[in-house]
């Protein structure tokens, strides 16, 4: 007897956790750090420009592909095409959910021990931002620190997919969430508040389209695509436990608009604070774990915020990390008849295994490279520039060109007639996009992250 397959309890706890999965520490550092810096307001634009064309179509093809199967990546490619090829291309995504995994708890893991950090005061004993990079440096060099966090991050994922679809990942979802919005308002209300708030407001907003080059574009493009979490069979997953009364275009466009409002919100928090103290932003992880512990010594209630912000952080990653597993382990489920607490449990146990050496990067091994990258940026480079990409480009290319617009439409329409029957311009502009301009992006997408896309430039131009 086939077990029932688990769903949403609502269309809520969908929107929530899909979401969360967007929803991660690339929202919270790195897209109000590229928007400050390729133009403020004048990239924002762009980025919601770039967003229309390949995010929200792309998000919609996944989710609806998931939907209309109730599989989960490979059972869900095999069941529309009969064909071994695409469904590898889900096998594809089950396998970047590992890597992916394997080293973003590595982050989330820092995030967790930043909150300890935050706790003990330790950020008051930082004279100057040098100060507090050393604190990173020294506390990422401790084995122990470095694999303790890492394994909590991963037991607190696990704990949350076990509990299964609506007690666990819903559920969670629901009070996660809330949470994370909550946390962010209080943190942007004392960011504008605070005097010289005003500069970071103008680093973020004031449009600069000098700024707006190729190179700008191109950032704004991969954000678009990377943001939502697609191309990695996470949304096509979550689609999979969806009511067919529900509408795909609406859930999609509620998934974005909260993605992109989160970032926003991040944003006008972060660079008042960091403005506000007479910082200079840096890029990347080093924003988070270097500069901002300087800023919360300089901030009146400092102490309070820097913990809030780290509990923020966790949850952002948390909430991505729990759709990473459950991609993993609705394939164990559906293909291989596995019980959920069994996969869950062993396969948080080998991805666990498959992330120590990028947990060991920092310390034990820092030496060891491969292409002059160590583990972690290996694992990293191989699943964001090389699986993600071209996953997402098969799946524009698999809904547009291989399913085919007849037998996808009927299914679209589900859940979602009152939208077409009122903006019938709907479907046509969402079958250009899709059909077009989202693989051609994507592909240039995939080209700058592997670094082709400037070679080629050069080659042409070159004869």
């Amino acid at each position: 007897m086939e077990i029932k397959r688990e769903s949403w309890g609502s269309k809520t706890g969908f929107i929530l956790a899909a979401a969360g999965s967007a929803i991660g520490l690339g929202n919270i550092w790195k897209f109000p750090y590229i928007a400050g810096e390729n133009g403020g307001a004048s990239f924002i634009i762009v980025y919601l420009i770039c967003i229309g064309i390949i995010g929200l179509p792309v998000l919609t093809a996944e989710i609806l592909i998931g939907r209309t199967t109730q599989r989960n990546p490979v059972g869900a490619f095999y069941k529309l095409s009969q064909s071994k090829f695409w469904a590898g291309l889900g096998g594809m995504g089950v396998i970047a959910g590992f890597l992916i995994l394997s080293f973003y708890a590595v982050i989330a893991g820092w995030a967790i021990g930043y909150i300890v950090e935050a706790f003990k005061g330790s950020f008051f004993n930082f004279t100057e931002a040098t100060s507090s990079a050393d604190h990173f440096n020294g506390l990422v060099g401790d084995i122990y620190w470095m694999l303790g966090y890492f394994s909590l991050f991963m037991f607190l994922t696990m704990i949350i997919v076990f509990a299964g679809v609506q007690k666990g990942i819903e559920r969670g979802s629901k009070i996660l969430m809330p949470i994370l919005l909550i946390l962010l308002i209080i943190l942007m209300i004392r960011g504008v508040t605070l005097e010289g708030a005003d500069s970071g407001l103008e680093f973020l907003w004031n449009p600069d389209w000098s700024k707006i080059n190729a190179g700008a574009i191109l950032i704004a493009l991969g954000h678009a695509f990377f943001t939502l979490s697609l191309g990695m069979g996470a949304m096509l997953t979550y689609g999979s436990y969806m009511s067919k009364k529900d509408s795909v275009p609406n859930s999609a466009f509620q998934i974005v608009f909260l993605d992109t409002l989160i970032a926003l919100i991040a944003g006008i928090a972060i660079f008042t604070s960091v403005f506000a103290v007479g910082l200079d932003p840096a890029a990347g992880p080093g924003l988070i774990f270097h500069t901002l512990p300087s800023v919360f010594i300089k901030m009146p209630g400092g102490y309070i915020f820097s913990i809030l912000f780290f509990i923020l952080l966790t949850i952002a990653a948390l909430t991505s990390a729990i759709s990473l597993l459950e991609v993993v382990v609705s394939f164990f489920v559906d293909e291989l008849k596995w019980k959920r607490h069994t996969a869950a449990i062993v396969l948080t146990l080998i991805i666990s295994l498959l992330g120590v050496p990028s947990a060991l990067s920092y310390n034990l091994l820092a030496d060891f490279t491969i292409f002059g990258l160590n583990f972690f940026d290996l694992v990293d480079f191989i699943a964001s520039n090389i699986l993600l990409p071209l996953g997402g480009l098969l799946i524009a290319v698999f809904v547009a060109w291989v399913w085919g617009f007849k037998r996808v439409l009927p299914n679209l329409k589900e859940g979602a007639e009152r939208l077409f029957e009122e903006y019938p311009v709907v479907i046509t502009i969402w079958k250009i996009f899709l059909k077009y301009f989202s693989p051609v992006l994507i592909f240039l997408v995939f080209l700058h992250s592997v670094g082709l896309l400037d070679k080629i430039i050069n080659l042409f131009t070159g004869l």
